[in-house]
């Protein structure tokens, strides 16, 4: 009997989400598009001097210098990017550590965010 029970509560319980009419369905959400870069995106940027984002993305929006430090960012309609360079000894700053967001302030994927930048400054796909 216990078992006859059990083998009927699963149709039971989806009989009880069946068609109340009451509930209106939830909006679609808005699904992200992917955007070439990947992981592998990070490594066309990690180790690079300003130049040579200068080169990849055009003018930063913001070149902040302290010391011997510096911040690039870049930013599209899509997301913004900071970019933050240390010398490694006497040489030339170089990216170590990334940053980025969309333009809302809302979290991006850093991968994504280059590949974004990519696509618009090059025509990349």
């Amino acid at each position: 009997m216990k078992r006859a029970g059990l083998a009927i509560l699963p149709a039971l319980l989806l009989a009880a989400c069946g068609g109340g009419g009451g509930v209106a369905p939830r909006p679609a959400r808005e699904i992200p598009v992917p955007i070439p870069g990947g992981v592998a995106g990070l490594d066309r940027v990690l180790g690079q001097t300003g130049g040579a984002l200068i080169g990849m993305f055009g003018q930063p929006v913001a070149d902040v210098r302290e010391g011997s430090a510096r911040k690039l960012q870049f930013g599209n309609a899509t997301c913004v990017l900071d970019a933050y360079l240390y010398p490694k000894g006497r040489g030339e700053p170089v990216v170590t550590y990334l940053d980025a967001r969309q333009t809302d302030g809302s979290p991006i994927d850093r991968a994504s965010c280059v590949g974004a930048l990519s696509v618009a400054r090059n025509g990349v796909r």
